[in-house]
């Protein structure tokens, strides 16, 4: 593996380590405001802080499947496949 691959392996790796922790960050506050325990949660994703309520929800849920999307792009990149699609409309 030459010297350049190596470095866009680490990379790659480290991109999604912290798109992982950020939806592990964003999954935490959907349960916490979800449950019905607390009125808001103040979200701490490693980048940002920011409180969030109930009237979150769907913007929060719609952040995490960008974050997932995003995270399955960098992993087809990881194992060589193609980030490039047939719509599926």
């Amino acid at each position: 593996m030459a010297a350049d691959d190596a470095a866009d392996e680490a990379f790659i790796l480290a991109q999604i380590a912290a798109i992982e922790a950020q939806i592990i960050a964003y999954r935490a506050a959907v349960t916490a405001v979800s449950s019905g325990g607390v009125q808001s949660y103040e979200l701490d994703t490693g980048q940002t802080r920011q409180r969030v309520t109930k009237v979150d929800l769907l913007r929060l849920n719609s952040i995490i499947s960008g974050l997932m999307n995003e995270r399955a792009t960098l992993r087809a990149l990881l194992n060589g496949g193609s980030t490039y699609g047939v719509p599926s409309w």
